[in-house]
């Protein structure tokens, strides 16, 4: 029998639980879009947590629920550099060491943010999976923790709180927009609303190439995918063949999963940038190239975008062109 999932009740202790480390973000409108788009359309701003990404969410959750069970001796995580920011960030915070895993293919922003953190650093492998798999070993060896990015209940209750502030702030949504990747985000706040109202839509959003969720979604099961070369490199990664909760989280809460350019993802960057004066990677702006790219048609609706990262190189927004220069007038 598949192990029971995070409930509702779940996401409401972690926000108590999290409340002294992660503050609400901002849910702002975003004027430039919603011209664009003929919708209203609002900004979940993730971009801007104390490490970047909304990942300190789910990273705080687990270490906290980990030391209200006295088993935080110290913690080993495995990235493409958000997750390992975010459980370095809280393990700092809590007074506890950190190991953070992480493949050849983590760009070099993203590293050097993670060597700052104080966490102890390893770079080996072609991929997350070949990077977890050491992990997993050198946890075991070690007696720490493995606070998994997103396959653990208490990562996904942590994202969830996303959703509560959501129903706090726009309690008539439409249609919300998420990020997809290992489905931690996605599934945790698709519970919630969901949850709330079965009719608002929840549709996640990833790269067109090397999509672990949007393979295994087609298959009907967790399957393995080559990570390729894409601006939402924190899109990247496999779910795990042995993957416990957020597989069956997406298929169950969410409505759809739609997958974007290359060229939307960096239009999508450039136009966050100059009209909505916002930093994001590209794989916090994935969902925000659904909506420019007319992949989801939100016409009319109340909208929701989680904009989920901003750690990126600004010399690498600067020199795609295609994301500010293709912008048109708004």
């Amino acid at each position: 029998m598949r192990p029971v999932g995070p409930t509702v009740r779940d996401v409401w202790l972690a926000r108590r639980r999290i409340a002294p480390l992660v503050a609400p973000s901002p849910l702002v409108a975003a004027e430039a879009v919603s011209r664009t788009c003929g919708a209203d359309v609002r900004l979940k701003l993730e971009n801007l947590q104390p490490t970047g990404a909304f990942k300190v969410r789910g990273a705080a959750n687990a270490l906290l629920a980990l030391r209200e069970a006295g088993a935080l001796r110290g913690v080993v995580a495995v990235s493409t550099g958000n997750h390992g920011r975010a459980v370095a960030y809280v393990a700092r915070e809590l007074g506890v060491p950190a190991a953070v895993y992480v493949s050849e293919r983590v760009p070099a922003d993203k590293l050097a943010a993670l060597e700052r953190s104080g966490a102890e650093i390893h770079v080996g492998g072609r991929g997350q999976d070949e990077a977890e798999v050491v992990a997993r070993a050198e946890a075991a060896q070690r007696g720490h923790a493995l606070v998994h990015p997103f396959d653990d209940p208490t990562v996904i209750a942590g994202q969830g709180t996303i959703g509560l502030e959501l129903l706090e702030r726009m309690p008539d949504v439409d249609t919300v927009l998420v990020p997809v990747s290992g489905g931690g985000l996605v599934g945790g706040i698709a519970l919630v609303l969901k949850s709330a109202t079965p009719d608002i839509r929840v549709v996640g959003v990833a790269m067109e190439g090397g999509s672990a969720m949007a393979v295994s979604l087609a298959a009907g099961t967790p399957t393995a995918v080559d990570e390729v070369d894409t601006w939402a490199d924190s899109l990247q990664g496999g779910l795990g063949r042995d993957n416990r909760y957020t597989f069956e989280l997406v298929r169950r809460f969410v409505d759809d999963l739609v997958l974007v350019s290359e060229d939307a993802i960096a239009h999508a960057m450039g136009f966050a940038f100059r009209y909505e004066r916002q930093v994001l990677e590209g794989g916090g702006a994935v969902a925000l190239a659904a909506l420019l790219s007319g992949a989801v048609e939100a016409k009319g609706q109340r909208v929701a975008v989680v904009a989920s990262g901003g750690n990126v190189d600004p010399a690498a927004v600067a020199r795609h062109g295609s994301g500010l220069a293709a912008v048109e007038s708004v």
